[in-house]
């Protein structure tokens, strides 16, 4: 497997990742033994279980000092600064950020910090990805109606590593459903296994609600679960009207994803965002900042 590469949003530059557990994840992901651990074991539940009743226990705190000096975690943008005042270490993993620290920016705005790509059209996945045409949205969404609703549309993927604030928001405003679920297993959704093929994304637990709006229609929102995600709390009041910026909910332990789907001609991504998914890149984003904006504009 090759080093992960991605750019900067700010500077432009091109950066490798940190990827955790990096030679777990070759291991699992890219060798025949690995392989079969991983069928066998690490994609069930029972394994993300054991991992989130750890982290939600006392002893886990422990390794909170040590996380944050290895991955340079910002505390000052924290409610909470002291590391010592967290209980668990899920406690701190999902902590909660100064009011302030993620200002919200104009027409759509990323949901969640990490690293995205973005797709004008649906058609483009498979540009990116090695095995991308494996990834419908048929299979994704396990609803044909509903998939033929987003044919043709955008798409953007979210993706939060370990280090990443896990709390996600909602991208715009407007009137958004309740949450339902699709059963799936627990695969990595680290860039070294998605590699391989972006239709772990179609066998993952996940579950996902419409946000409509008047500008940009119905927006899909796709929370995506993996490995040692034990849960994914949904904090929102369903069938609301919410605005830009709030709390949608937040991922326990794990690195996770967040799909955006939009209906075919209501937004365009911002150029930067096309330009560097067309290279092969991905880009970091915050929270809050702009990612596309209604077509019309």
């Amino acid at each position: 497997m090759e080093t992960i590469k991605y750019i900067e949003r700010a500077s432009g530059e091109l950066r490798t990742e940190n990827v955790p557990s990096e030679g777990m994840l070759k291991w699992l992901y890219s060798t025949g033994s690995g392989k079969v651990a991983l069928n066998l074991l690490f994609k069930r539940k029972i394994v993300s279980d054991l991992g989130g009743w750890y982290m939600n226990t006392k002893l886990s705190a422990k390794r909170i000092p040590e996380f944050v000096n290895e991955h340079k975690i910002n505390l000052n943008e924290c409610q909470i600064s002291d590391v010592a005042k967290f209980e668990t270490f899920n406690s701190f993993f999902y902590r909660k950020l100064q009011k302030n620290a993620r200002p919200i920016e104009e027409n759509i705005v990323s949901p969640a910090d990490g690293k995205i790509l973005a797709f004008q059209t649906i058609n483009d996945v498979s540009a990116f990805f090695v095995k991308g045409s494996e990834f419908t949205l048929t299979s994704f969404l396990r609803k044909h109606e509903l998939a033929k609703k987003y044919e043709d549309g955008a798409m953007a993927i979210i993706r939060l590593a370990p280090a990443d604030y896990h709390r996600f928001h909602f991208p715009a405003s407007g009137k958004v459903s309740a949450s339902k679920a699709i059963n799936g297993h627990y695969f990595s959704v680290s860039p070294l296994a998605l590699q391989g093929s972006l239709k772990i994304f179609c066998e993952n637990y996940r579950e996902y609600c419409i946000l409509s709006n008047q500008d940009y229609g119905d927006i899909l929102i796709s929370d995506v679960g993996a490995t040692m995600v034990g849960s994914i709390i949904q904090t929102y009041t369903a069938n609301s009207e919410i605005e830009k910026g709030d709390e949608k909910g937040y991922f326990a332990f794990g690195g996770s994803t967040l799909v955006l789907l939009f209906e075919k001609g209501k937004v365009n991504f911002d150029e930067d965002l096309l330009s560097n998914t067309k290279k092969g890149f991905e880009t970091t984003i915050r929270m809050g900042e702009q990612i596309a904006f209604a077509k019309f504009k």
